[in-house]
């Protein structure tokens, strides 16, 4: 298999249970009786009813194809998968219930999910040039049945088994899932200059339910978690995020539609592609010290282990018996060593090493202190300034964010500095949003981590006025803004040159 493929696909993974299951991990949990939130095809006609969702996502993305170049797509999914719990009565035949407790083990009747995953391809760029290239994807429907014996230990197999033992069991859980239907397009445009244009289209195809359609029948015809990685032999993806500028206009030319395109797998390697429902930066990755999935990747592993830590025994209980995922957290949550959770806790980075080498010559983000009383009689940083722990009110007086500065491409920036804005590191949509627009500087912060934060507000904004009048401001990292042009005369500090603050 492809190393950068299999490497991605952990953050795939990732994406693919993003929502399954929130904390607390309970069926009783309002939260988590409304999931499935990402990357959902719905059938035809459960958007318009207002009970599911669209039933296609599209990403285009670029190509530097070589001549033997060939794409290869993975299509994974979760497909719902209902549990229902029975219990055994006196005729010998099995009644549904909420929930089916046999010894001391429990159970409830819950919505669980199967992944599936469909590889197709690999297909020549040039074959995929000539027109789209339509591929069926079928997921057969399934029934599988799990005797409960009286210990609570069961056996699992087929809907026509029988019991297995001597024991009557005293109940089941049955599993059943809906078949799906579904293709993937394919279809590649030349661009000149060496790019190819892919489009890659998921679709879910179902028969058209009858009508009123229930929220249940459209998650149980739905392809959940839906996302794609494509990988490339002989050719290179080319990044949207940060495209090289001879790509730029064929960059901007691309169109998405629930789902964006990132380069995945190693730093330095462009032969892997992910098309995400969940906005990403390029080369995503899981954290080394996340040790346990949880199922939620925009929290803070720390903050939800010591939470499951905290569960009652009786609240752990029920979690268990909703979902064996949900159990299993639990168990590894409590058989983290003192060591593991210290793992967690604590882990700083250094944001300036995702700055170009050439740009980290040039002291990237750099601080201009300007504090008079940190200085000596010629003009260098006093020796205790620099050593003053920052919970010393001494301190915390010398932080001045109306007129400290901060060096950018060897430009002092400062209030009223105009800077443009270029996101570049885990931006969010509302930052992508601003991509290229201008803005001016409010203040500059530095925190007790050794990170920069600079604030600004739009000028391309008509309340800019009125945000920077209430202390409303954009914060923006250095590596993330261009300088455009010296501090205004007359700023603190007028420049680089030795010249003295007010």
């Amino acid at each position: 298999m492809n190393m950068s493929l299999s490497l991605a696909r952990a953050v795939a993974d990732a994406v693919l249970y993003e929502g399954y299951l929130l904390y607390p991990y309970r069926a009783s949990s309002q939260k988590n009786q409304s999931r499935w939130q990402f990357g959902i095809l719905g059938p035809p006609g459960a958007a318009l009813a207002g009970t599911g969702e669209e039933p296609e996502m599209f990403a285009d993305c670029l190509l530097s194809p070589g001549p033997l170049a060939e794409v290869e797509a993975h299509l994974r999914f979760l497909q719902l998968q209902t549990r229902t719990a029975e219990k055994a009565d006196d005729g010998g035949g099995f009644s549904p219930v909420d929930e089916l407790t046999i010894g001391a083990k429990r159970w409830l009747s819950w919505d669980e999910a199967v992944e599936q995953e469909v590889a197709l391809g690999p297909f020549s760029v040039a074959e995929l040039t000539g027109g789209p290239l339509v591929l069926p994807v079928e997921i057969a429907e399934g029934t599988d049945v799990e005797d409960l014996g009286a210990s609570g230990l069961g056996s699992a197999g087929s809907v026509d088994q029988g019991t297995t033992g001597a024991v009557p069991p005293a109940g089941r859980l049955v599993r059943r899932r809906r078949a799906l239907h579904g293709e993937i397009r394919l279809e590649a445009t030349e661009l000149g200059n060496g790019l190819v244009r892919l489009r890659v289209t998921a679709m879910n195809n179902a028969a058209a339910l009858p009508e009123p359609i229930s929220k249940q029948d459209a998650i149980a015809n739905s392809f959940i978690g839906t996302h794609l990685l494509l990988s490339a032999h002989d050719a290179d993806f080319v990044s949207l995020l940060e495209p090289p500028e001879e790509a730029l206009p064929a960059a901007q030319s691309c169109a998405q539609h629930r789902c964006w395109p990132v380069l995945a797998g190693p730093e330095g390697q462009c032969d892997v592609l992910l098309v995400s429902p969940i906005i990403l930066y390029d080369h995503p990755a899981v954290a080394p010290e996340s040790s346990v999935p949880l199922y939620d990747s925009t929290e803070i592993d720390e903050i939800l282990t010591l939470r499951v830590l905290t569960l009652t025994d009786e609240e752990k209980a029920e979690a268990r018996a909703t979902d064996p995922r949900a159990a299993a957290i639990i168990d590894r949550c409590e058989a983290m060593s003192p060591e593991e959770l210290q793992q967690l806790h604590g882990i700083l980075r250094n944001p300036h090493s995702l700055a170009e080498p050439a740009l980290a010559e040039l002291s990237f983000g750099e601080p201009l202190i300007d504090w008079p009383e940190a200085k000596t009689a010629d003009g260098s940083l006093a020796p205790d300034a620099a050593d003053l722990p920052w919970w010393e009110p001494e301190a915390e007086a010398r932080v001045k964010p109306e007129v400290d500065a901060v060096v950018i491409n060897g430009v002092p920036v400062a209030r009223g500095s105009r800077v443009r804005v270029n996101p570049r590191r885990r931006a969010d949509a509302q930052d992508l949003f601003f991509a290229g627009q201008t803005g001016r500087v409010t203040s500059v912060h530095f925190d007790v981590d050794g990170s920069t934060h600079v604030g600004l507000v739009l000028e391309q904004d008509p309340a800019a006025d009125l945000h920077e009048g209430y202390g409303r401001s954009f914060y923006y990292a250095p590596d993330e803004l261009e300088p455009l042009g010296p501090l205004p005369s007359g700023s603190y500090p007028e420049t680089q040159e030795g010249k003295e603050g007010p």
